[in-house]
């Protein structure tokens, strides 16, 4: 790894000069060989390769970091079943919600610079973001990230998918329904959270993406790292997103509120943002910024459904981040949907290991994946997460609309 430095100016006076890594020649564990650990990646390779063979699937990118250091990277099935172009480890993704996180540390780094008050009323930042009663003058930036506006979950995300423009939509909050008093619990948003990028970018001075980009991406090394759908689109190994056999169009939506989830990246990069989020890179994300954005301000309902909902509890919201028990260990994280893709990202804090996964199909099944690899990492029996014999047959799944 090498590395080069950028000045960003402000008049004639160079403001900071950041160390940015250049990617050099990769060696990735990507074959058994490769593979050290208590994890047994062996036989989570067999699951996976078998998982990804499934007719919900298309493809699917996983990294598991273990104690800090990257020790598994494997990649399966196709970016697209019209073409059988396959996965590899450079093939770009959407993080979807995943990308909240960013969202969450950016705004924990400029309260640490100072240049944004938490606490500060979001109606004082001049965003688009109307809530009802006047509520946006009562609740804090902090509310914004804890997803405690008081309105009913993804409230007008159906109008947005519609291609409504999302400023708009914000201000039209206004007249939406509360689940709760502004402030007093969570629910979860992407149009309402977006009045982030407003507040960040101007004290960032700056675009969102670009400040995000330039704060945190290029520093760590993440050059496949960034916004925008033409960014995805115009790259040359991109994944397409699918509902079961079929290519599906993508969609631009939630690009357009990019706080919400704005990412993508290739699976290599996945990884390294999670190493930086156990604070592996202190340089570019210092303890006291992952601790401010992390830290939980809000109780939120179990997470996933099924079996995985009864084996987790207390769950909880930082800045755009997640946080709950599993198995007797504190997990934080974040998960993301967007039509045609799925992403998740989940780690053990204690012991710095963890799990990210991208995949380019609307099923939800391999949110599982995380609770294989962290059982596997404590030596606990197999708890079965990703047996397929409890699911329909492949043949009875292929005949399915």
């Amino acid at each position: 790894m090498g590395w080069f430095g950028f000045h960003a100016l402000g008049g004639k006076h160079p403001l900071a000069s950041i160390p940015i890594p250049i990617k050099g020649p990769e060696n990735l564990p990507d074959t058994p060989a490769e593979w050290r650990g208590r994890i047994d990646y062996p036989a989570l390779d067999r699951q996976l390769s078998a998982l990804s063979q499934r007719p919900e699937m298309a493809g699917l990118a996983v990294a598991v970091v273990e104690d800090g250091e990257l020790r598994f990277v494997r990649t399966y099935g196709v970016a697209d079943k019209s073409t059988g172009a396959p996965v590899t480890a450079h093939t770009l993704f959407r993080w979807a919600s995943v990308s909240k996180t960013a969202t969450g540390v950016l705004a924990a780094a400029l309260a640490e610079d100072g240049a944004v008050d938490l606490a500060r009323p979001v109606g004082q930042w001049g965003t688009s973001l109307r809530l009802p009663d006047g509520a946006e003058a009562r609740i804090t930036l902090d509310d914004l990230l804890a997803q405690r506006t008081g309105l009913t979950k993804n409230a007008y995300d159906e109008k947005l998918e519609e291609g409504q423009s999302p400023v708009l939509l914000r201000t039209g909050l206004a007249l939406a329904p509360l689940q709760c008093e502004p402030g007093t619990c969570h629910t979860y948003q992407n149009i309402a959270f977006d009045a982030a990028s407003e507040i960040l970018g101007r004290a960032a001075n700056k675009p969102f993406g670009d400040a995000i980009e330039d704060r945190f991406f290029r520093p760590l090394g993440m050059v496949s790292a960034g916004f925008g759908m033409a960014r995805l689109t115009g790259a040359k190994d991109w994944a397409r997103p699918h509902r079961g056999a079929q290519v599906r169009p993508v969609k631009e939506a939630y690009w357009r509120v990019p706080a919400a989830a704005g990412v993508e990246s290739d699976i290599v990069d996945f990884a390294t943002w999670m190493q930086a989020m156990m604070g592996n890179r202190p340089d570019v994300l210092p303890a006291p910024v992952l601790q401010l954005a992390h830290r939980p301000r809000v109780g939120t309902a179990r997470l996933y459904g099924g079996p995985l909902r009864q084996a987790t509890a207390d769950a909880s919201y930082g800045l755009g981040w997640r946080s709950f028990t599993y198995g007797g260990s504190r997990l934080e994280g974040h998960s993301g949907a967007v039509a045609g893709y799925r992403a998740t990202m989940i780690f053990e804090p204690a012991t710095r290991t963890g799990v990210v996964a991208l995949w380019n199909s609307d099923w939800g099944f391999p949110f599982r994946i995380p609770f294989t690899a962290i059982d596997s990492y404590h030596g606990r029996a197999d708890a079965g997460w990703l047996d397929l014999d409890a699911l329909p047959p492949v043949a009875r799944m292929a005949l399915a609309p």
